[in-house]
């Protein structure tokens, strides 16, 4: 329900978050440049080991509180949030983003001045890694979902990767929320996101199909900045392949929904010419991210069976 002069719902989903990270979070929140009382702080725990709420005070903000989400999974904490927003304009945050003092009013700015645009983002996604990656992982680093774009970039036509918003820093109409809470509740197969330490993605690229299908249109800002805390372990390579695998998985299970392509697996001549050709020629990381989608294709094949037969 909309509240007079709250312009903003600022969201952190959060399921145990890294507590100097979340600290760091929190200060570039408190700092923002936008005055505390034109937006309110919704921090949604999600189902996490300890309460947030017995570790992290709230009383600076004059409309900040914590709420519950024992359903594991971004998406599902996404939702809540969704459902207790006080705005025309709900902000996502994740755990390990800071943004810069002008976020907010930013993102007001751009909503005021776009106003076909449902959803929008960050166009500068810049890493701070706490261990610097691997040269053998390079190819990987892309699944972190980081970007440094320097012009501003829409569409009202999915796919488009290179207007996309994704989840960090990522602002939602309340129109588009209010479409996808009841989109979700009426799919058959239902994207999780991030669900423990399960590394599904997809959740933030439905909610802009979502807002596609209703008629308005997606976009990133360069001006929208924000600073993605990468911890060492989210650089080693078992963890930039699960996320790899994830990905695809979501991504297959999203194209499914929305353009109705299914999941191809290859007839068994293919796949074992396919997989000789892999022993033969492919080698170390390369290898390995053949047999992470792979496994992807088949998970995903396996989801949408599952879906049929309920």
């Amino acid at each position: 329900m909309h509240v007079q002069g709250i312009e903003i719902s600022l969201a952190i989903c959060s399921h145990n978050p890294r507590p100097d990270y979340f600290e760091r979070v929190l200060v570039a929140i408190r700092e923002q440049s936008l005055p505390k009382h034109c937006w309110e702080l919704i921090i949604v725990d999600n189902h996490s080991a300890v309460p947030l709420s017995s570790c992290w005070d709230l009383s600076w903000h004059p409309h900040g509180r914590h709420v519950e989400e024992n359903e594991l999974g971004l998406s599902a904490a996404r939702r809540r949030a969704m459902k207790e927003a006080a705005s025309e304009l709900l902000i996502f945050v994740d755990d390990d983003n800071v943004l810069d003092p002008n976020y907010l009013s930013e993102a007001i700015k751009i909503g005021n001045n776009f106003p076909f645009l449902g959803v929008w983002g960050s166009g500068a996604i810049i890493p701070e890694f706490e261990h610097q990656p691997e040269e053998r992982v390079k190819d990987l680093l892309p699944y972190l979902a980081l970007r440094d774009t320097q012009v501003p970039r829409w569409s009202n036509f999915l796919p488009c990767p290179e207007a996309t918003p994704w989840g960090a820093g990522l602002c939602v109409r309340s129109n588009v929320a209010e479409a996808y809470c009841n989109y979700c509740e009426r799919t058959r197969i239902r994207i999780s996101d991030r669900q423990g330490k399960a590394l599904l993605s997809g959740g933030d690229l439905e909610i802009s199909y979502v807002a596609s299908s209703i008629g308005l249109g997606i976009g990133i800002f360069p001006e929208l900045r924000l600073t993605h805390l990468i911890p060492r372990e989210r650089v080693s390579l078992d963890y930039l392949l699960k996320i790899c695998e994830g990905t695809t998985i979501s991504n297959l299970l999203l194209a499914y929904n929305w353009q109705g392509r299914e999941p191809k697996l290859m007839a068994k001549p293919r796949s074992v010419l396919s997989l000789i050709k892999t022993m033969l020629f492919r080698y170390g990381v390369e290898r390995k991210i053949y047999f992470a989608n792979r496994r992807a294709v088949i998970t995903a094949c396996n989801i949408i069976l599952h879906s049929r037969a309920n």
